[in-house]
């Protein structure tokens, strides 16, 4: 089986394929607001003592499993031990509900891209109402960006409860989506080998690109102050650690079998420690690369935000006072605020609500995450960019290639378990296998181009994976180092790389590394009880703003189902080994 089983072109082709999964979007969008809300640079100190307790021995462990045992997440852990094939069930699983929702980022990507060539483009400003007589109500409510995000793309209901229809825009976009995907796992790791060489390197021209760009906007200096003055007491507060910690071990993708599927196809002779600690350094080097460009536009968004309320204001005070022009400034503008106060109070005390209260520091600490900093946080700073149509190109096609890099992953996670099945590869070839994975991966994810897919978007988002996978790192941790034994994985790592595992390696898998994810696994079980209901943020045209509304009962039921589906396969997988085991005895018996 071995000699036939398919390998990477060469050792660099891997590393690739791994970075092309572990440098994600979570990059972009998660880390910087992690930065943002957890002490600027003083995040950093938590983050990188995460990454050598957490990041580095986990990763290493899951790659040299996958090399070891040459197989998949089920066929790995099935030769560690029979009861334990349910840790690979729950990987797939896992890696099946992130597919389904996660590809629906790639086809807002598309939708995106495809409006770009446009002059103006058309979150630039808002459209003009059914009689041209004005602009869209719900538009003048919020801004262009917020109202293409949520209305001429999302097309959002006001609520989980009304369901709408499917856009057949984002459908298209889907199949597209898609499409590309299945072209690039077409024929496994020979197709996906080449692939991975675009989907890992582009990012970084763009990203270069962008920095660039990003450091001659006016303001980006403001960002980048931002990012880097530290915070330092933050690090008292508890939920810094656990960001920092849950940050690592989703960025490099662990649990989730994808990292187990890509080791299995390399030479067994292959240096997966160095490869490790080199994925990992370049994860984590990416994530901070790619807030220096988010802060600076971050900066620039920020100050064209404070710079644009302070005329507006001026602009306000001038007219009502009939001030000369050039006698009212930034500068100057507490002043006469104050002067025109003392000097005109019944007048001034009429025009106050129309005063907005401008200030920088609330521009920049204004905090946004996940999609709304990816489409409309991104694209409300390229609207206001020179040649704002490049820019949108550039960074649409850098999340494409994100987007698609991870997917890679994300389907070799549950395409190499598939395809190791002698019954299953015996009857179908290597493309219908793919191709049936991507058709109901795609036809599923149909839910979440419905008017009301973003909140199940949303809700596959936060409760799919978290729980579950927390619990599969920790079962595989303890697998390795307590029921296979960790001298029998020392020969094992001497065989293959020339070398044992020193003392950092052993003592973070045997005792560090299971502690922090107990420790992890515990705050988020105690937070959800905690948070009692659970909620979710719902878009209400008439203010034209989110609103927080309490998930129906239904909608809790799929939550509790997403959680359970992964997680019972563990103890199941282990109860139907041992049901098999006796009945197999017994009927040994029974012959005797």
């Amino acid at each position: 089986m071995e000699k036939s089983r398919p390998l990477w072109d060469n050792p660099l082709q891997f590393v690739f394929a791994c970075i092309s999964y572990a440098v994600g979007l979570g990059n972009v969008w998660r880390f910087p607001y992690l930065c943002q809300m957890y002490g600027g640079g003083g995040f950093l100190i938590p983050y990188f003592i995460m990454l050598i307790a957490e990041g580095m021995p986990l990763l290493y462990l899951e790659l040299a499993v996958g090399q070891r045992m040459r197989q998949g997440s089920i066929g790995a852990w099935k030769i560690i031990s029979p009861y334990l094939c349910g840790v690979g069930v729950a990987s797939v699983v896992v890696s099946f509900f992130l597919s389904m929702y996660y590809n629906v980022i790639n086809a807002w990507a598309f939708w995106y891209l495809f409006h770009s060539f446009q002059d103006p483009l058309p979150w630039a400003t808002c459209p003009l109402n059914s009689n041209r007589t004005g602009y869209e109500e719900e538009c003048e409510k919020t801004s262009s960006t917020q109202y293409f995000w949520y209305r001429q793309t999302l097309n959002i209901s006001p609520s989980l409860e009304v369901s709408g229809s499917v856009q057949w825009e984002q459908a298209l976009c889907l199949t597209l989506a898609w499409l590309v995907v299945y072209l690039c796992i077409l024929r496994g790791t020979e197709s996906t080998g080449k692939v991975v060489y675009v989907t890992a390197s582009l990012p970084y021209c763009v990203l270069i690109i962008y920095l660039i760009r990003g450091l001659t906007l006016h303001g980006a200096v403001n960002g980048l102050i931002y990012m880097f003055t530290p915070k330092l007491e933050q690090l008292s507060n508890p939920k810094t650690w656990i960001s920092a910690a849950t940050q690592i071990f989703f960025s490099l993708g662990l649990g989730f079998g994808s990292l187990i599927a890509f080791a299995s196809y390399n030479e067994p002779s292959n240096n997966c420690e160095r490869h490790a600690i080199i994925v990992s350094l370049i994860n984590s080097a990416t994530s901070i690369f790619a807030s220096i460009v988010t802060f600076s536009i971050y900066g620039f968004k920020a100050t064209f935000n404070y710079e644009s309320c302070i005329n507006k204001v001026i602009l306000l005070l001038m007219n009502a006072f009939d001030l000369e022009e050039g006698s009212l400034t930034a500068d100057n503008l507490n002043e006469m605020k104050d002067y025109l106060m003392a000097t005109h109070p019944q007048e001034y005390a009429q025009l106050l609500p129309q005063l907005k209260n401008c200030s920088l520091e609330a521009e920049l600490d204004t905090a946004v995450q996940g999609t709304g900093l990816a489409f409309i946080v991104y694209s409300e700073a390229i609207k206001n960019m020179e040649v704002p149509q490049l820019y949108s190109v550039l960074y649409f096609v850098m999340l494409l290639m994100l987007g698609i890099g991870s997917m890679l992953g994300n389907t070799a996670a549950i395409l190499t378990p598939l395809t190791d099945s002698r019954v299953i590869a015996a009857r179908f070839p290597k493309e219908v296998i793919s191709g049936v994975v991507c058709f109901i991966n795609c036809v599923i994810g149909l839910i979440f181009t419905m008017e009301s897919g973003s909140y199940w978007f949303d809700i596959f988002n936060d409760y799919a994976a978290t729980l579950s996978l927390l619990l599969i790192v920790l079962v595989e941790t303890i697998a390795v180092c307590y029921i296979y034994g960790i001298r029998r994985f020392e020969k094992d790592l001497h065989n293959m790389i020339g070398r044992k595992p020193n003392w950092y390696w052993k003592i973070m898998w045997a005792f560090a590394s299971p502690l922090l994810i107990i420790s992890l696994f515990l705050f988020y079980l105690t937070d959800y009880i905690l948070t009692g209901t659970l909620q979710y943020q719902a878009w209400d045209a008439t203010q034209g703003q989110l609103v927080t509304k309490d998930y129906p009962g239904y909608a809790l039921a799929v939550i509790g189902l997403l959680v359970a589906a992964s997680i019972t396969c563990i103890p199941l997988g282990a109860l139907l080994t041992f049901i098999q085991k006796r009945l197999k005895r017994e009927s040994v018996s029974t012959v005797a």
